[in-house]
């Protein structure tokens, strides 16, 4: 179980231009935070923070912690952060079960036990006996699960996902997206995930932000409750901004 991921007036500025104002705001073990927004509106950018990759042209403020360890200026191999994007990055040369064993963790040495704790993973994921496969030999949604598999058997401290879904086909990603966010939470990550998709906020029965740029140009940050895809603002620019419970949107 991993704390919760803590955001303390993050903002990300572009040449002179904010993308996302200062903001703080605190994701739960076992809980999605769902960032939605144009593009270009910095929600990708702000999933790199996160991870410790942002470019540095990118002028960022504030500070990151994940439970009570602050991970703000670590780098991102200590960060204990998992990310997983659109595209599955499967190695090609290697099998799905050599896959896997990239994402396990050093303590975990013997071969047996390596062995075994891939073997687990796949059966869970129903995927049992394809240790040995060519990952071009998998659907889509097979190698997106063995995707997801390698990531948490890094054992994260966070999850987070970038528009993951969106290469799947409507029935595929109904059910890898229930796969994911049911491993979230049964592993206690806090999830942070940026889509375009309402249907992906539905699902993850969690709080939503919604990046707007406003007429004057300083970016604004909503509340969103995607069940009536109605906005209300809760906070702007500077202000702190909290995910409210979705009784409180109003109609």
């Amino acid at each position: 179980m991993s704390g919760p991921l803590r955001l303390e007036q993050v903002s990300i500025a572009l040449e002179g231009r904010m993308l996302i104002p200062p903001f703080s705001v605190a994701v739960s073990p076992g809980e999605v935070l769902t960032l939605m927004g144009p593009s270009g509106s910095g929600k990708s950018t702000l999933l790199s923070v996160l991870g410790g990759t942002v470019a540095p042209v990118f002028r960022v403020t504030g500070r990151v912690w994940i439970g009570e360890r602050e991970v703000t200026v670590l780098p991102p191999e200590r960060r204990r952060i998992g990310i997983l994007f659109q595209d599955d990055l499967l190695f090609p040369h290697l099998s799905v079960g050599e896959n896997l064993a990239f994402g396990l963790a050093p303590s975990i040495r013997s071969r047996g036990a390596r062995e075994a704790r891939i073997d687990a993973a796949l059966r869970d994921a129903g995927l049992a006996g394809f240790a040995r496969r060519d990952p071009a030999t998998l659907s889509g949604g097979q190698r997106a699960r063995v995707a997801l598999l390698r990531l948490l058997l890094a054992e994260p401290e966070v999850l987070l996902l970038d528009e993951p879904f969106n290469k799947l086909d409507a029935a595929m990603r109904a059910d890898f997206r229930r796969f994911v966010f049911e491993h979230a939470k049964t592993a206690g990550l806090p999830v942070l995930m940026v889509t375009h998709d309402v249907a992906d906020a539905e699902a993850a029965h969690g709080p939503v932000l919604e990046l707007l740029h406003a007429p004057e140009g300083m970016p604004v940050i909503h509340g969103l409750d995607p069940r009536r895809a109605i906005h209300e603002a809760i906070e702007v620019a500077s202000q702190t901004v909290w995910p409210p419970p979705t009784d409180r949107i109003k109609a």
